[in-house]
């Protein structure tokens, strides 16, 4: 089981909006996936329609270690797709954890529940500093953090997500590696001189940056993306083909290409998958 965390200390990068397309094409290319929503504002809970809701959430996993699957688990309408919802609702997890002897591995001590069921594990984190968000990242193999093309980002990219992966850096010591960072630039603008420039800045500074990995994949602002979500749709199911007259890649081959970036392994899978017109998705069966 592979576990993933998308995180950012500044809000308002796409966050949400990468693991929920990264996890819809993941599950079309016949992997099980599950979202868990670490997010106090719960976007990701309501992108995709439920098909069965839980009675329980992160609040109950997190906050009383609850491990049965039937009363956490919530099944969206995308098939092997399964979310964890956020219901921490009075806002009390970082207090109750922050106090907790285990409060910053409790989620990598019970993510062993989710193995015999799940390929794939993608956390959705708040856009700040947190006990969650340190618990997301202890708790992973991969952290994707998003960044867009923006001066104030790229600050707070240094300013904060960098300096978390570096505070946490001393769970070496108890045997639990800082998992790599994944850089995504999100949201590029199709022509923009100012954020060209910070872009290659990006790749320039953080490429040479230890435990840093720019990825390759770019995400372009593209139409197909807030369309998706509105539709509360994977992207690559709404956009499978380049549109006539554009530069930029569909959506179905950008989240493709990310796909495979950060999970070589089922890179055959992913290459599988055959965009249909309506939605419908054609994709390797399970061994």
């Amino acid at each position: 089981m592979q576990v993933i965390s998308v995180i950012s200390t500044k809000g308002g990068v796409g966050k949400t909006t990468v693991a929920a397309n990264l996890g819809g094409f993941i599950a079309d290319a016949g992997l099980r996936v599950l979202l868990l929503d670490l997010d106090m504002q719960p976007t990701l809970s309501s992108y995709y329609e439920l098909t069965s809701r839980a009675p329980s959430g992160i609040y109950e996993l997190l906050a009383f270690n609850e491990r049965d699957l039937t009363r956490l688990v919530s099944h969206t309408a995308i098939e092997r797709l399964h979310v964890v919802l956020s219901n921490d609702e009075h806002r009390q997890l970082n207090t109750l954890l922050l106090n907790a002897p285990d409060g910053r591995l409790r989620l990598r001590h019970l993510l062993p529940v989710f193995r015999p069921h799940y390929d794939v594990v993608l956390i959705d984190t708040q856009g700040a500093r947190s006990v969650l968000l340190e618990m997301a990242v202890l708790a992973s193999e991969c952290v994707v953090s998003p960044v867009t093309p923006e001066v104030l980002a790229a600050r707070e990219l240094r300013r904060g997500t960098l300096q978390l992966i570096e505070d946490i850096a001393p769970y070496r010591h108890l045997g639990i590696p800082v998992p790599p960072l994944h850089l995504l630039i999100n949201r590029v603008p199709a022509v923009s001189a100012n954020a060209r420039l910070i872009q290659q800045t990006l790749r320039l500074v953080f490429g040479e940056h230890p435990g840093v990995h720019v990825l390759e994949t770019e995400v372009p602002a593209i139409e197909a993306v807030p369309r998706a979500a509105t539709r509360g749709l994977p992207a690559h199911r709404v956009e499978y083909r380049r549109p006539q007259g554009r530069l930029t890649p569909a959506a179905f081959e950008i989240v493709r290409a990310l796909a495979s970036e950060l999970c070589p392994q089922w890179n055959e899978r992913f290459a599988a998958v055959n965009g249909k017109p309506g939605g419908r998705f054609a994709h390797a069966k399970r061994p």
